[in-house]
């Protein structure tokens, strides 16, 4: 039997969960003996790493300690520097994953596979940046997974009945919120449409509750609070108190002197309320974009830590109209999610009995999450004016995996290169202004033509919800392709635009 796990890589904390040699998807703790394990990483000297829970003691107390940095995957910019060395927010992952399977091997020996979730709203360079982490972590990796799709698989295969129609999954973790608008048949999960952000969650929940205790301190003191005496750490266990407590009292000690703080969860919630709005106008942004009305959903399942606050499920129910669905577990259920989703997509001949029954009946159908296209030229009918256009080659909500071709043209005589360019939106824009440019490359031409050449571009987007894109001179065949990577973005928008005639 082999061991293939899910892992649900958090913001703030992260799990893995395998399925068992009885078909159950369940959680494998750390050597710690915890299901949940702190995504945070601190470089106590050059050759000395602490990840997880020793790590997060000293969060904001040194400056070579740092978590939540998967807010950042994918960017090329941002580092961490802790003794004079840079570290991307794919290397800390990476130092994180590996963590986790040490841990896990250590309770269930070497890992034969491994599948790990990212937001639904990740963009391209996020995922490939996902993928390059679980490769440093010595990770046998060959599937990503969408958070809210594994939450699904989980609720699916725990209920005592089987789930069909359209339900909605609500997910709302340490640092990211993601809505899921899902057909149902069983095992069966058919993505309709997918919504979110990729930096709102708990953390965010945390500094409010930072902000509330330090306005107080300064009423009773006179004086400011010094953040490092009331650190988000200590931020998130009261936060946490206030899920199930009326009110919580802090004492805070800074230079201004001692003070005994009260802080009630409707101050909280009135804290948070414009982020729980957020959420609310994403969950009916999803519903629209699926077509679906709230009463045609049958049910709402949440996934996330933050799903346990009073304020949140009230909003859930505003939108949907009905109670969610929960369990004791929500932190929990993407990784178990994941584990079975881990078990899908492996040598089923690997499996026992028990496991493969477990995965026999699920099958997954994902979209795209961005519309993905490139920048070319068009020419106005009267005037002849030529602009730039944003040309959408895949829109968003298509079924993966997914390909498509389209034709252009150069538009010179002579003309000896094109520069190829791949942007990515939320929504079909057509001006450039309002795309992001994820790759520019070039295309060289043979020289000494007449315009007019057939230049064939094609976009490939695979079952990891990540791009392959191809620029073919279809007369030389001359080719430029790119599998997008975060290093190869540019972060330069002064590039001149060689680009096409649209067809």
């Amino acid at each position: 039997m082999g061991n293939f796990v899910g892992i649900d890589l958090g913001t703030t904390y992260s799990a893995v969960a395998q399925v068992d040699a009885n078909g159950r998807p369940v959680i494998v703790p750390n050597r710690d003996g915890k299901n949940v394990t702190p995504s945070v990483v601190s470089f106590v000297d050059e050759g000395n790493v602490h990840v997880g829970a020793t790590a997060k003691r000293s969060l904001e107390v040194d400056d070579t300690t740092f978590g939540r940095f998967k807010r950042a995957m994918g960017s090329a910019s941002k580092t961490y520097t802790a003794h004079g060395k840079e570290h991307s927010p794919t290397a800390l992952s990476g130092l994180v994953l590996k963590k986790l399977r040490e841990d896990a091997e250590a309770t269930i020996g070497p890992l034969d596979g491994a599948v790990v979730t990212i937001p639904a709203n990740f963009a391209n360079e996020a995922r490939e940046a996902t993928m390059e982490a679980a490769k440093l972590a010595g990770l046998n990796i060959k599937f990503i997974v969408n958070e809210p799709t594994a939450a699904a698989l989980y609720y699916a295969h725990r209920s005592d009945q089987e789930l069909k129609g359209t339900y909605a999954v609500y997910d709302l973790g340490g640092g990211t919120f993601d809505v899921s608008i899902i057909r149902m048949a069983g095992q069966d999960v058919e993505l309709l449409a997918t919504d979110g952000v990729a930096e709102l969650g708990g953390d965010d929940f945390d500094e409010a509750i930072r902000d509330l205790v330090a306005t107080k301190y300064q009423q009773a003191t006179g004086g400011k609070l010094d953040m490092g005496d009331f650190t988000k750490n200590a931020a998130e266990e009261e936060k946490l108190s206030l899920s199930s407590r009326r009110e919580c009292k802090v004492r805070v000690v800074s230079d201004s002197g001692k003070a005994l703080i009260t802080i009630t969860r409707d101050e909280f919630e009135e804290a948070i309320s414009s982020l729980i709005e957020q959420t609310k106008m994403l969950c009916e942004n999803a519903l629209e974009e699926a077509r679906v009305e709230p009463g045609d959903v049958q049910g709402v399942f949440l996934a996330g830590g933050c799903t346990r606050i009073p304020s949140v499920v009230r909003a859930v129910k505003g939108v949907f109209q009905q109670d969610p669905i929960g369990t004791a577990n929500v932190d929990e259920v993407v990784a178990l999610g994941a584990s079975l989703y881990a078990a899908y997509k492996a040598d089923h001949g690997d499996l026992n009995p028990m496991q493969q029954q477990s995965v026999n009946k699920i099958r997954i159908a994902e979209i795209t999450s961005n519309c993905f296209g490139t920048i070319s030229q068009s020419q106005g009918g009267t005037t002849g004016e030529v602009k730039l256009h944003n040309t959408v080659l895949i829109q968003k909500g298509v079924k993966i995996p997914h390909s498509v071709t389209e034709n252009f043209f150069t538009v010179y005589d002579g003309q000896d290169a094109v520069d190829c360019e791949v942007t990515q939106s939320k929504a079909p824009e057509t001006d450039p202004k309002f795309v992001k440019t994820i790759w520019k490359g070039e295309l060289a031409l043979p020289e000494g033509r007449p315009k007019g050449q057939k230049i064939a571009i094609s976009f490939s987007y695979d079952e990891n919800g990540m791009m392959h894109c191809s620029f073919l001179d279809v007369a030389s065949g001359q080719n430029t392709e790119v599998d997008l990577h975060p290093t190869t973005a540019s972060e330069s928008d002064d590039l001149g635009i060689e680009a096409f005639l649209v067809e």
